[in-house]
């Protein structure tokens, strides 16, 4: 049940998975075996984690990480070390959350994770630099060194998730650099990409890689397209539930439209905005709140509201920076008002 709790999770499928999730918990914790417990928890937790339902999997993660005492490789049913991996959701956690610590977490599963398998290694680098796109991290030296170690490793151990997950990690963080090693970024997120299209590879990979891809399209001046391919990403998240990268492709939707400025454009970038600043959320839940912070910024701005925009973004400077966001605390440092 752990295992289809997580399948469905992989293929997109996120209100039912979470659901499942809450049932195959309770039969987990009835069992009453501390290993299996550890061992098996993954799977619900990344589902109520990747269906926003945060608090919960902060609460699982705990729990594993608890049970397992310290033990790295406790409960090693499936994975290497699920200590390293209770650490690395309870970081992605505590990073939707806005709660201190988040990094230190990431920081030290990516450290308890290099002495096992490939999975738990390549694992433990996507859950800290698969955060890029919500402008928690900067793509620095240390993010191509971790993603380029864990690339290599994946390409050793021929097993398409790996290899697409490194794939996926390690193109994000090129796409996200100022170089000539974008390119390559868009060519490793697209071969992960259509591992994710065959099936043989998770489909959270679809909107990150849309995003990026309606983002360069947003770049290069095809806004038409960017707006056409960011409306569909966003229209399907909202039918599948998933709310880890909505704020993303919100964000380039909404941008590309004020970009544009046609008939109608301004009207409906606020109402995307209404539309996410709608969705319910856990308390503390800052993925959707941040970008909606510069988001009505970027609206007061193009309405000539010279008192709100500044209002807005000294706002968003303001909790990017209490969240230790440092991509939302470089564009906020960025922005000006008329």
């Amino acid at each position: 049940m752990a295992g289809w709790v997580c399948l469905l999770a992989f293929r997109g499928r996120y209100l039912e998975s979470s659901r499942l999730a809450s049932e195959c918990v309770d039969l987990i914790e009835s069992v009453g075996d501390s290993a299996m417990t550890v061992g098996l928890l993954y799977g619900p937790t990344y589902a109520k984690y990747q269906a926003g339902e945060v608090v919960e999997g902060l609460r699982l993660a705990q729990r594993r990480i608890d049970l397992a005492a310290g033990d790295l490789a406790k409960g090693d049913l499936i994975l290497g070390s699920p200590l390293a991996l209770g650490i690395s959701e309870r970081g992605a956690a505590r990073c939707c959350l806005g709660i201190s610590g988040w990094m230190e977490d990431f920081d030290n599963a990516i450290a308890m994770a290099r002495g096992f398998d490939a999975t738990t290694r390549v694992i433990a680098n996507w859950f800290k630099y698969g955060t890029i796109p919500n402008g928690t991290l900067l793509a620095d030296s240390g993010a191509l060194q971790d993603t380029a170690e864990a690339l290599q490793v994946a390409e050793q151990c021929a097993d398409d998730f790996n290899l697409g997950l490194a794939q996926l990690t390690r193109g994000l963080v090129l796409v996200h650099r100022d170089d000539a090693n974008r390119e390559a970024g868009f060519e490793l997120m697209a071969s992960a990409r259509e591992k994710a299209v065959q099936e043989r590879f998770t489909f959270v990979a679809l909107p990150i890689v849309d995003t990026q891809t309606a983002k360069e399209k947003a770049r290069i001046g095809d806004l038409d397209g960017a707006i056409a391919l960011s409306q569909a990403i966003v229209d399907g998240q909202f039918d599948t539930g998933e709310m880890i990268y909505r704020g993303p492709a919100v964000t380039v939707l909404v941008e590309s439209l004020l970009q544009r400025g046609a008939a109608g454009d301004v009207q409906t970038a606020q109402e995307v905005i209404d539309r996410l600043a709608a969705v319910p959320t856990d308390p503390g839940f800052v993925l959707h709140e941040i970008p909606l912070l510069r988001l009505r910024a970027l609206v007061a701005r193009q309405g000539g509201d010279q008192t709100g925009c500044r209002d807005w973004v000294e706002r968003y400077r303001a909790t990017a920076t209490a969240c230790g966001f440092q991509g939302h605390m470089a564009i906020a440092e960025a922005m000006t008002c008329p």
